[in-house]
Parts: C-alpha cells; sequence; structure tokens
C-alpha cells in the first residue's frame, strides 16, 4: 500500500523565469530571504513587501538551467511580474511568465523527500527538465515539483507516488499551521512575523535591504508581534474566512482558510489563556501553537 501521493496545486500556481547576469542583485534587493541561497540543489521561499512592510506576495525560488524558477499564485502571477519588472531600470535580466509551460504538482507522505533523494527543508533536484523542491519551510509538507507541462504525473508515478486528494495535503498544512498566500495573509496588511516567516525560513536576517527590510527588523527586535498565524480546531460549523474571533465578546482574532473542522487564524496573544471560549460565528474555537513556533 502505498504512502506516498500526489495532486496538482490548488488553487493552480503561476511561474515566472528569472534569467539574466544580473539576476542575483536584482532580487536581492527585493524580497525577504537571501537568494544568495539559491543553487541547483537548493531553492527558498521568500516574500515581496510594500515598502511599509506588508505583504504583497510570497513564492518559491528554485534553480533550473536557463535560470530561477518563481512559483507564486496562478490567479496573481501577473501582477507579481509587474511588480517586479517595476525595479528592472537598467538590470541585465529577463523575466517571463512560463505558466503555460510548466505545471507544480504537490507530492506528501511519508519520507515525501526519498524518492527524489530530498531530506532537508529547502534541498532541490532537476530531473528529467522538472525541479523538484523539499518544503523550505517544514519538509513534512513534501515536494513541490515544477516540471514541464503535462509531464509531472508521469515523473511522480514512475517513482512510486500515487494519485491523490490535494485536500488531504491541504489539511496537513493547517495542520501544521503554514499560510497559503492571499488565503491567510491580507495584502498590504498582514506582516511577515505575524504569519510565522521567521520560524518557517522565510526572512534572512544578515542580508542587508530589502523592500520593507525596516519596519520587518524593528518588529523582530523590539518585540512589537501581539497576533499570531496558527491552526484552530473548529467545534461547529465551518466559519467563514473573515469572521472575528470573540472571547469575552471582545475581538480576539479572525479565521483564515479552514476545512474539515480545522481552520488557521490569527489571533490575540492575549487571547490564548487558559478558562475562556473562543468563539467564531455559532463555532467553538480552540487554538494551539504549532511544534515550529517561538511565541
Amino acid at each position: 500500500m502505498t504512502e506516498k501521493f500526489f495532486a496538482p496545486a490548488d488553487p493552480a500556481r503561476g511561474l515566472l523565469l528569472l534569467s539574466g547576469e544580473d539576476r542575483s542583485k536584482f532580487l536581492q534587493g527585493l524580497v525577504s530571504n537571501d537568494v544568495r541561497k539559491l543553487a541547483p540543489d537548493h531553492g527558498i521561499w521568500a516574500a515581496l513587501l510594500t515598502p511599509q512592510g506588508k505583504y504583497l506576495h510570497d513564492f518559491f525560488i528554485a534553480e533550473r538551467d536557463d535560470g530561477w524558477l518563481i512559483d507564486g499564485e496562478g490567479a496573481r502571477i501577473a501582477d507579481l511580474k509587474r511588480r517586479l519588472g517595476m525595479y528592472k531600470l537598467r538590470a541585465k535580466i529577463v523575466l517571463e511568465d512560463v505558466s503555460d509551460r510548466f505545471e507544480v504538482l504537490q507530492a506528501w507522505g511519508a519520507d515525501a523527500g526519498a524518492p527524489f533523494g530530498l531530506a532537508e527543508p529547502g534541498q532541490a533536484v532537476q530531473r528529467d527538465g522538472a525541479v523538484a523542491l523539499l518544503d523550505p519551510r517544514i519538509a513534512d509538507l513534501g515536494v513541490r515539483l515544477i516540471a514541464p507541462e503535462g509531464t509531472g504525473a508521469g515523473l511522480l508515478e514512475a517513482l512510486g507516488y500515487a494519485p491523490g486528494a490535494i485536500a488531504d495535503w491541504d489539511r496537513r498544512r493547517l495542520g501544521h499551521g503554514v499560510p497559503d498566500g492571499s488565503r491567510d495573509m491580507l495584502l498590504e496588511k498582514a506582516i511577515l512575523l505575524e504569519n510565522g516567516f521567521d520560524e518557517l525560513h522565510g526572512v534572512a536576517w544578515d542580508k542587508g535591504c530589502y523592500i520593507g527590510q525596516e519596519l520587518t527588523a524593528r518588529t523582530k527586535y523590539r518585540g512589537l508581534i501581539k497576533k499570531r498565524l496558527m491552526p484552530v480546531a473548529i467545534d461547529g460549523p465551518l466559519p467563514a474566512p473573515g469572521t472575528l474571533i470573540l472571547r469575552d465578546g471582545q475581538e480576539a482574532g479572525e479565521i483564515r482558510s479552514g476545512r474539515d473542522g480545522l481552520a488557521l487564524a490569527l489571533v490575540r496573544l492575549d487571547a490564548l489563556e487558559a478558562g475562556t471560549a473562543l468563539l467564531a460565528g455559532d463555532a467553538t474555537v480552540r487554538p494551539h501553537r504549532p511544534d515550529w513556533a517561538k511565541f
């Protein structure tokens, strides 16, 4: 009986290909992580912020022979391309939307990276024109496969993965408390450190300046985080995203994405004290801290 599964990423992903001799210098000054870590055997997760340090996009970056593949939200990939292109100026780079040439599949299960020889978060390998990346955030989230359109399923099945339901992977993500782009982080409002980017390896503190770096650093070193995104168990009907969480009638947080009695929520840390129920709509909400979180 197989223990490894795969499915097309859902919501669909989009792909940008960044090439050219200045690509490292260009991207290093824009995103939250250190692109100098990129190599044929290593990928990263990063974010693009407003100058005020608020969330715009997050994405995975993996190296391929002809450049760097940027794996972002499919419905918003054109906006990401536009925003990155604003900073091109005289940089010797080419930024292409290659979403019609590649597909993103998610693979998960026990030792999901083993068939590719991947064991540590962020490890990557190229095979048959595809790039397999063990999730840079948490290895248990499995492998992201960026493959030429129409080839990913065959590659994964040949390695022993079986077709599965992406909902099963999404429950795994929710249980770990890991955000899924704009489903969980409000555009131009969310702060990286409220959403686990530090512990989930999405911020490099020693890389120097990038857009929004000043606020991100100040938030960390002054201890300004008062809320955190975390998993919550739902007893009752699943509240819609955006539903307020109340404690003694006072706002204590807000529901984000969810399914099957489990959701993510941005919760005030002072609302986690025992003894008072948290309510969201007609449901009772029970937050818990994921193992990786340091709050």
